[in-house]
C-alpha cells in the first residue's frame, strides 16, 4: 500500500512540477513583454479648462438644501376612533341612491 501511495504520489509530483515550469515560463514572458512594451504607451491628453489640483481655480458655489425640508412632525397626536377615521375617508354618497 505504501509504494501504491508513493508512486502516485511521485507521479503527480512530477506532473505538477512540469505545469508549474511551463506556467512559470508563460507569466516570466508575459511580464517581460508588459515591461517592454510599456515605453510605447501614448502620453495622455492634455486636460481641458483649468487644472482641478490649482487651489486657485474659480468655481461654482456649493449650496446646501435639505432632502427632508417639507417634512413636519405628526407626533404626537391624540388617538381619535376608527369610526371618525373611516367616515373621513369615505366616498361621498352619490344622490339619487
Amino acid at each position: 500500500m505504501s509504494a501504491q501511495i508513493g508512486a502516485t504520489s511521485a507521479a503527480v509530483r512530477s506532473v505538477v512540477g512540469r505545469l508549474f515550469e511551463i506556467r512559470f515560463g508563460a507569466f516570466t514572458g508575459l511580464a517581460f513583454a508588459a515591461m517592454t512594451l510599456g515605453g510605447c504607451v501614448l502620453p495622455t491628453a492634455p486636460l481641458v479648462g483649468a487644472d482641478p489640483a490649482d487651489p486657485g481655480v474659480k468655481v461654482a458655489g456649493v449650496g446646501y438644501r435639505s432632502s427632508i425640508a417639507p417634512y413636519t412632525s405628526l407626533r404626537p397626536t391624540a388617538p381619535s376612533g376608527w369610526k371618525e377615521q373611516n367616515q373621513r375617508v369615505a366616498p361621498t354618497p352619490k344622490s339619487g341612491q
